[in-house]
């Protein structure tokens, strides 16, 4: 019983490692853009004062409570690119992540995947990889976690401009139905 529990640690604790550094090793390169926000500028970002009578700012604000963590990683470098489709694939086959969407137009291609919360609704993480965009064929890795609705991530692309936000939202779309 140590052995197994002894394992499960040490899988559990590589898991989490894995899924945090493989996206790390883009930040800080010079030919990719990186968006980073943790748990603690989400924090404060929720104790900001909005007006009460604007709804979509109420709406936002009750999303950013609910955040840990958002990664966005945008790069036109073909190495790169390749760089993030293999690390995107590794992550994908260890993560447990449910496809949410898959889009392929123009040259476009689009996966959105998630891990379910407690309840239905709720999403523990959304995991998006873009590649084929359409400024200089950009390629986008996006990895949002917390505990929040899919209805809520329109609120969040639209007010922090993110890479590949219509994708999200129709993903968020998708998820009600």
């Amino acid at each position: 019983m140590t052995k197994f529990v002894t394992s499960l640690l040490v899988f559990l604790v590589s898991t989490v490692m894995f899924g945090q550094s493989v996206f790390d090793k883009f930040d800080g390169q010079e030919e990719v853009s990186t968006i980073i926000v943790n748990k603690k500028m989400f924090e404060m970002m929720g104790k900001v004062k909005m007006d009460s009578n604007d709804k979509e700012a109420q709406q936002y604000l009750n999303l950013i409570k609910k955040l840990d963590n958002l990664k966005v990683f945008v790069t036109s470098n073909s190495k790169i690119t390749s760089e993030m489709r293999t690390a995107a694939d590794k992550y994908l086959k260890t993560a447990s992540l449910e496809e949410l969407m898959r889009v392929s137009d123009g040259g476009k291609n689009v996966q959105i995947y998630m891990r379910a919360g407690a309840k239905e609704s709720e999403v523990r993480e959304l995991f998006m990889f873009m590649e084929g965009g359409p400024k200089d064929k950009e390629t986008v890795l996006l990895s949002l976690t917390g505990n929040f609705n899919l209805d809520e991530i329109s609120a969040l692309t639209e007010k922090m401009n993110l890479p590949g936000g219509d994708d999200l939202k129709k993903a968020a779309k998708k998820g009600k139905k």
